[in-house]
């Protein structure tokens, strides 16, 4: 009997570590609270945006999309599989009037239109520099029409 015991013990003990190393916290639902997350540590030096450009589209139902294209070097030395960025809307006293947190994506071709990519389906390597694109189905009245502020939150690495 005391070899089923000891057999019982340890598969618990090996479900309790699986169940201990499994588990994952869920990001918080509003990084930064009112305000906007801190920055990545590899972003803050070795990430560089640049060439930003903002567009817009309005479908036949009158809905408007704002697009914030440009590019991104990865001046470091990993290669990033993923990257989550806050973009920070300010009004005309520069006070946050809208915040949206959302995975970077990268434009995949131009042609018929643009089609964007995860980060993780084409990593950007180390000195690689890359054409991204955000999407925002709405944007704040209140928007001073400057370019918002684009801050890497999380960055992942292989």
């Amino acid at each position: 009997m005391a070899p089923w015991i000891i057999a019982g013990l340890a598969v618990l003990l090996v479900l309790g570590i699986l169940l201990a190393l499994g588990h994952h916290h869920a990001p918080p639902a509003n990084p930064g609270g009112a305000g906007l997350a801190p920055p990545d540590p590899y972003a803050v030096h070795l990430l560089r945006f640049s060439h930003i450009q903002m567009s817009e589209s309005s479908s036949v139902g009158g809905a408007k999309v704002t697009y914030l294209d440009g590019l991104i070097a990865n001046d470091g030395g990993k290669t990033l599989t993923g990257l989550t960025v806050q973009v920070a809307f300010r009004d005309a006293t520069d006070q946050l009037v809208q915040k949206e947190t959302m995975p970077l994506n990268l434009i995949r071709t131009h042609q018929p239109y643009v089609d964007t990519e995860p980060v993780s389906a084409a990593p950007i390597k180390p000195g690689e520099t890359r054409e991204f694109r955000l999407i925002f189905d709405h944007v704040a009245e209140g928007w001073n029409q400057q370019y918002p502020e684009i801050r890497v939150i999380v960055v992942k690495t292989e």
